[in-house]
């Protein structure tokens, strides 16, 4: 289960989206659009990151709380050219999940592809159903879905 932790967060986006204030700073990072579903016995999380250098991405795992942080950086041109249109948005972005105790933060596998950074985490072992033996008194055997 997957819990969302500041309910500011989207009128933040909205407003930078607006207002076309789309970056941030370490101070004040911006966010960055993601999408999360279930599939099959893990969930999924994809963040849209284009333009990211993988090794400016920062993902880590304190306790329950997931914190991803990347930063887009200027591309390397010449000190002499002279801007006509710069609309790419550049600095830092940052979210955090809150991930509930059904999920196992300690096997969380990220990869980076075409802008999109996916992490699967897989659902614990202690959360997922299980069949639980009954015995009777006439030792008979019935299994129980839990």
């Amino acid at each position: 289960m997957l819990m969302r932790t500041d309910p500011f967060r989207e009128i933040d986006r909205l407003a930078q989206q607006a207002f076309g204030a789309a970056s941030g700073t370490w101070s004040r990072p911006a966010a960055m659009p993601m999408d999360a579903y279930r599939h099959g016995d893990e969930f999924v999380v994809e963040f849209d990151l284009p333009g990211v250098d993988p090794s400016a991405i920062e993902l880590s795992v304190e306790r329950n709380v997931l914190t991803v942080k990347a930063e887009r950086r200027p591309s390397l041109r010449d000190e002499n050219v002279e801007m006509q249109v710069s609309e790419r948005p550049l600095g830092v972005y940052s979210r955090q999940l809150f991930l509930g105790e059904s999920l196992d933060t300690e096997h969380v596998h990220a990869d980076y592809h075409a802008g999109v950074l996916t992490l699967r985490i897989p659902v614990a072992e202690k959360a997922k159903p299980r069949t639980i033996a009954i015995s009777a008194a006439d030792d008979s055997r019935r299994e129980i879905n839990a």
